[in-house]
């Protein structure tokens, strides 16, 4: 895992948020209702999720969590599930394109967490429709943030394996080589795509 400088990624993460607003601004209502690479998520379900920060309060959040018995997973599932329903895809769009510069960083996740959250989400739209993904130098500085731990929590094993990216020098695990360009790499290890040969 690599230091990074807070600037620099507080500027990607609004270069990367930017770039996804003019991507959603060209897409057709049929894209917003495609399935994107989260299990169960359209593309507008993806969109509310990303926005949620933005829309919900401190309170709203809290009682989200209480009503879901703790689990964030499911009361992030069913915002995002309730929120698409009754927003149009201008309102879910808008809701992104006014909160560039909002300073929302997951708790426990500082700057690069919060550049993860808008990478991350971002490709499970662009992926699917088939639309560009971030550029190679905002990909790496989420790898330069992943480790262990965020293997665990997308339940990713990489035992015997050492993914190396095609594009960037960065690498992670021990093992045989597993040669993949970035963005390829952060599919696996976010658990969306399978490590080759699995």
């Amino acid at each position: 895992m690599t230091t990074m400088n807070t600037d620099t990624v507080w500027a990607a993460t609004r270069a990367e948020r930017r770039r996804l607003v003019a991507t959603l601004e060209g897409i057709t209502p049929a894209d917003w209702d495609a399935a994107s690479l989260c299990a169960g998520w359209r593309v507008r379900e993806v969109v509310a999720h990303l926005s949620l920060p933005y829309r919900y309060s401190g309170w709203a959040v809290a009682r989200g969590l209480l009503g879901a018995r703790g689990s964030f997973a499911r009361f992030a599932d069913r915002a995002a599930r309730s929120d698409a329903a009754v927003l149009s895809d201008a309102q879910l769009l808008q809701a992104l394109a006014s909160n560039v510069e909002h300073p929302w960083r997951p708790p426990g996740g500082g700057p690069v967490g919060a550049l993860s959250h808008d990478v991350i989400h971002g490709l499970d739209i662009t992926e699917p429709l088939a639309l560009e993904g971030p550029p190679v130098a905002t990909i790496r500085h989420v790898l330069d943030g992943a480790g262990p731990r965020n293997l665990k929590f997308f339940g990713v094993d990489l035992h015997g394996h050492r993914l190396q990216a095609t594009d960037t020098d960065w690498q992670l695990g021990e093992g045989d080589p597993v040669r993949l360009t970035a963005k390829e790499i952060l599919l696996v290890i976010t658990a969306r795509t399978p490590l080759p040969g699995r």
